[in-house]
């Protein structure tokens, strides 16, 4: 400690006051303020917090700017012909939803046990974006309305298996007797809390549609992380013991398989011999089909592809391998999909990309933008123009691309 002498005793208490010399000291460290001086020590600290709280957000709001203006297809590829122009060169008309989309895809939240490297939506343990309830309630009473056309529940995330309105929306739609589809990356069966998900999935005969990007290890891991081999084999195997894809239990379990790189899926047929043939080998593992899906330039897979310096070759191949064929079955035509928030877009990938639908898509004024609320029945997205960029060359390319796997 240190001996001080002031010309006059401090504004607030010192932890002790004495004589040294003859002349009054104190030594010691200081006590909290009192009084007046006691607030304004307060405000002043609190000035100090709330400064570095807006310097934090500047600093966040800057690298969002950096990020999104990187990741911008059109400033960065201007070469590229639009995707509207790619349809017209072919003779196609302007891409519309079907009159009564069949499908509803909900992005109930961000947060995962994951953070991988092609996520489009950048899902990682850090991001709190989920579902409340009274939106979840607002797609039940839209999906119970007569003729909704809805014929598949598609829940993706995040690890939607985490968000607390996730068994929620399960047992409201298989209420309803309406499929339900799980987009599951295997590991969160093992997660803490999650110890009942597969008999609970089992119990209401949920589609499992899961990530598995290899049969091998190295190549699953390079995608999602060390250990994440090991943990999806685990969860293949507790699967099939409760009768997920095996013949006869009406258990479907379908594997997901995405290119570790920039090139685009092999045939999806031979690949879904191989992986049968590769796991029912080395782990006994069986599946129900095998999905395909091109990796789109968004986000994290957009940020690996800028970082290699492959952003315009990968480009490049996606709409030099345009097929024609595929256009008309691209998975947005049947799709209404629905953030957490209960924004509407057309597919999860235009979500990601934060294109929205406005709310002139269905006949009302303003420059805003639709949600679940503003709607009365889901056939008033039907038959509208579907918002389109340089990423759905990523849908068309090859035998094409979906949430279904390929096209052609």
């Amino acid at each position: 400690f240190a001996v001080h002498r002031p010309s006059r005793p401090p504004p607030f208490g010192w932890a002790l006051w004495g004589t040294f010399g003859g002349d009054m000291a104190f030594v010691g460290v200081p006590l909290l303020p009192r009084g007046r001086d006691s607030r304004a020590s307060r405000s002043a600290s609190a000035r100090v917090r709330m400064d570095a709280e807006v310097t934090k957000g500047q600093r966040a709001s800057k690298r969002a700017a950096s990020a999104a203006a990187r990741r911008d297809l059109n400033r960065s590829l201007p070469q590229v012909p639009s995707f509207e122009q790619s349809l017209q060169q072919h003779g196609l008309p302007t891409l519309k939803t079907r009159p009564n989309p069949s499908t509803l895809q909900i992005n109930i939240g961000l947060t995962c046990n994951l953070a991988c490297r092609h996520c489009h939506v950048e899902s990682s343990p850090s991001r709190k974006e989920t579902m409340t309830r009274s939106v979840a309630d607002q797609l039940v009473r839209l999906t119970r309305e007569k003729d909704s056309g809805i014929e598949v529940v598609d829940i993706t995330g995040g690890a939607p298996e985490m968000h607390r309105e996730f068994r929620h929306l399960v047992r409201q739609f298989r209420a309803l007797d309406i499929p339900v589809i799980d987009r599951c990356n295997l590991s969160v069966l093992f997660e803490e809390g999650q110890e009942d998900l597969a008999p609970f999935l089992a119990d209401h005969q949920v589609k499992i549609v899961a990530s598995m990007p290899c049969y091998t290890a190295d190549n699953v891991e390079k995608q999602r992380g060390d250990g994440a081999f090991d943990s999806s084999i685990r969860a293949l195997q507790l699967l099939n013991s409760l009768g997920y894809g095996r013949n006869g239990t009406g258990l479907e379990l379908d594997l997901v398989y995405n290119p570790v790189g920039a090139f685009l899926p092999p045939p999806q047929q031979k690949l879904e011999e191989d992986y049968k043939r590769e796991l029912k080998r080395a782990f006994d593992i069986e599946f129900t089909n095998l999905i395909s899906i091109t990796n789109l330039p968004v986000k994290r897979f957009a940020d690996d592809l800028i970082r290699a310096g492959k952003l315009q070759d990968y480009m490049q191949l996606l709409v030099s391998s345009f097929n024609a064929n595929t256009v008309d079955k691209v998975m947005c035509r049947s799709m209404i999909h629905v953030s957490h928030d209960g924004h509407i877009h057309d597919c999860d990938f235009n979500y990601a990309l934060d294109m929205q639908v406005p709310l002139s898509a269905i006949g009302q004024r303003g420059r805003g933008y639709t949600t679940v609320f503003e709607i009365d029945h889901w056939s008033q997205l039907g038959d509208r123009r579907i918002a389109t960029g340089l990423h759905c060359y990523g849908c068309t390319a090859g035998s094409g691309s979906s949430c279904g796997g390929s096209l052609d």
